[in-house]
């Protein structure tokens, strides 16, 4: 679903709603009718269908202990208001597995499982009634072995290799979790959040821009299946057209560039970050330097909190991404 659609949509809900609590509304209405009709509401949203790759899931009852094993899938949950009893940490942040941006938002820390190979007892041991696993890799014999632990949310169609977008994610566990008007509302915060940014700097539509990596493996770019792509585009700019030619690799979001085609990333804009290595290791890199963007100062490499939050593309993660970004931006393309 496309942002102005999904805006589309949630106006038309946002004003049936209030047509429905206009004709309902009375003085004398009391505050315990008010907790059961919050409660009746609650019950409303179960059961509670979810399309994914792997069929229609259904979700009987509202649950109570979820377990978030894709990537950004715990975040989402505490954004909705629900604390996974586990959760696995993607980008290493420690403590409870989650950036700053989410911290204070867990009553009780929960057990951290791991990503790639997660302990498929240590999952079962936190008795959850609902897993979900929706950024994840899709992998069928993975879904298997959830799916016989408890209700699990796989990916959604199209969506193996950790490519279901953050309105995917967003729409598939609100409805899990039975607060889907929550889900809209906290996606249309990021749309203004967008907005504003694009209504504030209309000279950045159209410009080029290349969101570079490097790891200890080399270097590569992202392409426009990646959040990372998609959330420039959605700051105005536009995919480098040299690097949407490259074929993508294997997992669907990426492309190699070996350092003797550092120049493959020149672009109006270049936004770049570091993989399990030292900054240094981009910035410091005579290659590098060399490329025309780059020693034109028309580039941002970041790292810490704000490449996680870049990379993350949650809710919380996004907003917090936006506010750090947009002024580095901004000297960019000065």
């Amino acid at each position: 679903m496309t942002r102005r659609t999904r805006t589309l949509v949630a106006a038309t809900a946002a004003a049936a709603l209030l047509t429905l609590t206009a004709c309902s509304s009375s003085d004398d209405t009391t505050d315990a009718a008010t907790d059961g009709a919050s409660a009746g509401s609650a019950d409303a949203a179960f059961p509670a269908s979810v399309e994914t790759k792997f069929g229609t899931v259904t979700v009987d009852e509202k649950p109570e202990r979820v377990v978030a094993l894709g990537w950004g899938d715990a975040e989402t949950a505490l954004a909705l208001g629900v604390q996974p009893v586990g959760a696995s940490d993607w980008l290493g942040f420690g403590g409870d597995g989650v950036g700053p941006w989410a911290e204070g938002l867990y009553d009780e820390s929960p057990e951290i499982i791991e990503t790639l190979e997660p302990s498929y007892e240590a999952i079962a041991a936190l008795e959850p009634d609902l897993i979900l696993d929706i950024r994840s890799s899709g992998d069928q014999e993975r879904y298997d072995k959830l799916s016989s632990i408890a209700t699990t949310i796989g990916v959604p169609e199209g969506g193996d290799s950790y490519l279901a977008d953050a309105d995917d994610q967003m729409e598939m566990i609100s409805t899990a979790l039975g607060v889907p008007e929550k889900g809209e509302q906290l996606l249309d915060e990021v749309d203004a959040a967008f907005d504003e940014a694009t209504a504030a700097h209309p000279e950045w539509d159209g410009k080029t821009v290349t969101a570079a990596t490097r790891t200890s493996e080399g270097w590569g770019a992202y392409v426009e299946e990646s959040s990372r792509v998609e959330f420039l585009e959605n700051l105005g700019f536009e995919q480098s057209p040299t690097i949407a030619e490259i074929p993508a690799n294997a997992g669907g979001f990426s492309v190699d560039i070996s350092s003797e085609q550092l120049d493959l990333l020149d672009a109006d804009l270049i936004v770049a970050f570091p993989i399990w290595i030292e900054t240094t290791e981009i910035t410091e890199d005579p290659q590098w330097k060399a490329i025309p963007a780059v020693a034109d100062d028309r580039d941002v490499v970041i790292d810490g909190d704000l490449s996680s939050a870049y990379s993350l593309g949650t809710s919380l993660a996004t907003l917090y991404a936006i506010d750090n970004l947009v002024p580095l931006l901004e000297d960019a393309t000065k």
